[in-house]
């Protein structure tokens, strides 16, 4: 009996394990300063997106009807408006549809979630959730789907591409 729950045990640690590292295989850093990105607990839904823009820098979102209207709704609450306008085209702060970018990292999304989760040297402040407060902020989810409703105002640039 006691081998057996050894042996169930082991298995359950070693699959827990692997699908940890699965989670997260692309390396997360800020546009301010190349420092990598900790996600905090909060930040995570556990979303198939989520998971796999984590493990790939894909972001499933992108063409998504649904999550675009999402995204669109989450981009005007956060008043991504304000700055870069309704449609993302700019307007006191930078376009963020292309296909020049003050980031150039920003053409995969990826690079945009980077640039938007932690924030600029260029005054924007990092939208991601701890960053600005400790207990707000935009989870991953969130944050994808603003990204899919930037991207549908772009052109032939869905941030996916090479992956």
């Amino acid at each position: 009996m006691f081998s057996k729950k050894v042996v169930v045990s082991s298995l359950l640690a070693a699959l827990v394990g692997v699908s940890t590292l699965a989670y997260a295989n692309v390396k997360f850093v800020k546009t301010t300063d190349n420092s990598e990105i900790k996600f905090p607990k909060e930040a995570l839904e556990g979303t198939d997106a989520e998971k796999e823009f984590l493990a790939t820098g894909k972001n499933i979102y992108v063409g998504d009807a649904e999550a675009i209207k999402t995204g669109k709704k989450r981009y005007n609450l956060w008043s991504c408006t304000q700055c870069h306008g309704p449609t993302a085209k700019g307007q006191v702060g930078p376009g963020l549809t292309g296909p020049k970018y003050n980031y150039a990292k920003d053409t995969t999304n990826k690079g945009m979630f980077e640039t938007i989760w932690a924030g600029t040297n260029g005054g924007m402040g990092g939208k991601g959730y701890g960053i600005m407060a400790e207990d707000d902020g935009l989870t991953v989810d969130e944050l994808l789907k603003i990204i899919a409703f930037v991207r549908s105002h772009g052109k032939d640039l869905t941030g996916n591409e090479g992956l």
